[in-house]
């Protein structure tokens, strides 16, 4: 199982400069590619925070939607949600390693996720969350595009 960020989801479905990694990852991916609720949120709210900025349209959002919803109907992505040990697991990942990575606490809540969900691999373009998730046991993606 391959445990997908908000980073990585948004690149899948608005065309940014990790979007040629992101499809090229995801059509290679022999496992099942899940998504979080959490991860889920993220990318809906970047995509109103583009518009917000002037970088993305209403009708980009709109397109993106359409595209994101139509990859859950057909099984490319699975959704998962949230459990309350993600959260526990969370926090310890948070003791460890905040202090020494600066990582926000969604990057490691999306960490813990994926762990507790039982993923091995993970796909972010965002460069503490990926070492945080190597840290933490998980197979990452060498994301050529820009890491943020």
């Amino acid at each position: 199982m391959i445990y997908l960020d908000a980073s990585f989801l948004f690149s899948l479905h608005f065309r940014d400069s990790n979007t040629a990694s992101a499809l090229l990852l995801a059509s290679r991916a022999a496992e099942t590619l899940v998504v979080s609720a959490l991860c889920e949120m993220e990318t809906i709210n970047a995509f109103g925070l583009r518009v917000f900025r002037g970088e993305m349209s209403e009708q980009n959002v709109v397109n993106a939607m359409r595209d994101l919803e139509s990859d859950f109907r057909s099984g490319l992505l699975q959704w998962r949600p949230v459990s309350d040990e993600a959260f526990q697991r969370a926090k310890a990942l948070s003791r460890k390693h905040t202090a020494s990575i600066g990582v926000r606490a969604a990057d490691l809540l999306h960490v813990a996720t994926a762990i507790e969900l039982g993923a091995t691999t993970f796909f972010t373009f965002d460069l503490k969350q990926a070492l945080a998730a190597q840290t933490a046991g998980l197979v990452v993606n060498e994301p050529p595009g820009e890491l943020r």
